[in-house]
């Protein structure tokens, strides 16, 4: 016990070196751990870095950390690869490729091509997607058997002894580092929130169905609503929206929401604004769902109730939570704020000293690549002596799967304002019809905004909405990263004929 007392202190700069010469062989790593449970905690094993959560986040740091040296374990109750790879990422780009792919069909008369009927099989693309999933399941498995990483099947429950301990299947484990990345679930309607909410599916249950819907309606207007609404009716089952106000992606730069919501409409998705749902029900034919509307403009109107029936998948998507539930926080005596979200600092530190927090579970900006990197640094901060190893949350990249892409990154215009003041803000923008689109009866626009800032008009935002976006905006966001210019954007030479020559050649 004294020598793990002692490891667990060394400074963090030789703490590879010291495992070494200490663990040099499994017996004697196996002797230290009986020694450190036979001594007054005969039922505790102890590591050096504990990680709760086995998704992006979690497998990331604890990776990193047994790369630095560290025995570090995963636990995780359900698959690996968290949401991203099981529930969110992954197999939604799969299914938004099957929508490119039904969008283009329409396309290729115009492009010289005569083809017959095509049957899509939405059993035959869940089919390999599914397979797929599992594929990465058991990579993630592979890894952290290659990287000594131990995983630990069940749920965690932080206890109430002294130190920070945990308990997993009745066994407990303890650490002088543990890390919280257990992610976020999709909030869920009960009956008590609306009559009949527990008839609709989440998300997460999105990918359980078995079939495509013939007639969807989706609650919601953030990206995952945006994105399901794209897939679902591209594919072709006949999709409603319903939306508290008159747009959606309400958080996204103003330019970006109007032409979403405009897309949205003109790709033949439903749109129902200033609306909610106030019940569900079963019936012959279906869901029937019962929706109320008043337009905020009209202030003495009276709300209209209309009914939308033989509803067959009701989606809500309409928010994502913090995934705390069954952890017993309040043992381990950790800050919440009023969502539930774990309270941490700059450097992921939680309220309680050797715990740490990483990912959606504290609720700020909620994207895979955000919490791989958070993991990774707060890795090299404990167990590489990199005392200021921390993320920096300014100018994240982020694309929104619709139809068109949307890629952002950076302030919004209405942020720039805010915080500089409008006399301090420039703007440039353009809107066009991309070049594939020249001769295709189907049409899509192409949208771009650039938010520059003070007189030498540095950049601070980047928008765009339009084909492909998604892949063109990395790299505009490295050059984001590094604080060019207007004037940098100027003096790069175009790339002609594509889109993303527009932001180089704006005036």
């Amino acid at each position: 016990m004294a020598i793990l007392t002692r490891l667990t202190r060394t400074p963090a700069t030789s703490w590879l070196s010291l495992r070494k010469q200490l663990f040099s062989s499994p017996r004697r790593h196996a002797a230290l751990i009986r020694r450190g449970m036979a001594s007054g905690h005969p039922e505790t094993t102890r590591l050096d870095f504990l990680v709760i959560g086995g998704g992006s986040g979690g497998l990331a740091g604890a990776r990193r950390a047994s790369e630095l040296g560290a025995s570090a374990a995963v636990i995780e109750s359900h698959r690996l690869g968290g949401t991203c790879v099981n529930v969110g990422c992954v197999p939604k780009k799969v299914m938004w490729n099957a929508a490119v792919h039904a969008e283009y069909l329409h396309d290729h008369s115009d492009y010289g091509f005569e083809v017959g009927s095509v049957r899509f099989s939405w059993e035959a693309l869940k089919a390999k997607r599914d397979a797929y999933i599992s594929h990465l399941n058991r990579i993630y498995h592979n890894n952290l058997d290659k990287a000594k990483v131990q995983n630990i099947q069940g749920h965690a429950r932080f206890t109430n002894d002294p130190e920070p301990t945990v308990e997993v299947n009745g066994r407990k484990y303890t650490a002088p580092h543990i890390l919280i990345a257990t992610g976020g679930q999709p909030t869920v309607l009960s009956n008590a929130d609306i009559p009949g909410g527990n008839l609709g599916i989440t998300s997460d249950g999105f990918f359980e169905l078995e079939t495509l819907p013939k007639r969807t309606v989706i609650v919601g207007a953030g990206y995952i609503a945006v994105e399901m609404a794209g897939i679902l009716s591209t594919l072709g089952s006949k999709t409603s929206m319903i939306i508290r106000q008159s747009g959606v992606l309400r958080n996204f730069d103003s330019f970006i929401s109007t032409n979403c919501t405009k897309e949205l409409q003109n790709s033949g998705v439903d749109l129902w604004k200033n609306s909610q749902v106030k019940s569900v029900c079963k019936a012959e034919g279906g869901l029937e769902v019962t929706v109320v509307t008043k337009d905020p403009e009209r202030k003495n109107d009276e709300e209209k109730t209309s009914t939308i029936q033989e509803v067959d998948c009701l989606l809500w998507a309409i928010g994502r939570e913090p995934n705390t539930s069954g952890l017993n926080v309040a043992a381990a005596g950790l800050e919440m704020d009023e969502r539930g979200h774990i309270v941490v600092d700059e450097f992921q530190n939680t309220s309680r000293p050797g715990i740490y927090a990483v990912g959606d579970v504290c609720g700020k900006a909620l994207l895979t690549p955000v919490a791989i990197a958070a993991g990774r640094k707060l890795a090299h901060r404990l167990f590489e002596g990199k005392k200021d190893s921390k993320l920096d949350y300014s100018s994240i990249p982020t694309v929104v799967f619709s139809h068109p892409p949307i890629g952002t990154v950076g302030l919004t215009e209405e942020e720039a304002i805010r915080a500089r003041g409008k006399e301090n803000v420039k703007v440039y923008k353009t809107s066009f019809t991309p070049m594939y689109h020249a001769i295709t009866s189907r049409k899509s626009q192409c949208i771009m905004k650039l938010v520059c800032e003070g007189k030498e008009e540095k950049v601070v935002g980047l928008h765009m909405q339009g084909l492909g976006c998604d892949e063109m905006l990395q790299g505009f966001a490295v050059a984001i990263k590094m604080g060019a210019t207007k004037a940098d954007f100027d003096k790069t030479v175009a790339i002609h004929p594509t889109s993303s020559e527009e932001f180089v050649t704006m005036r």
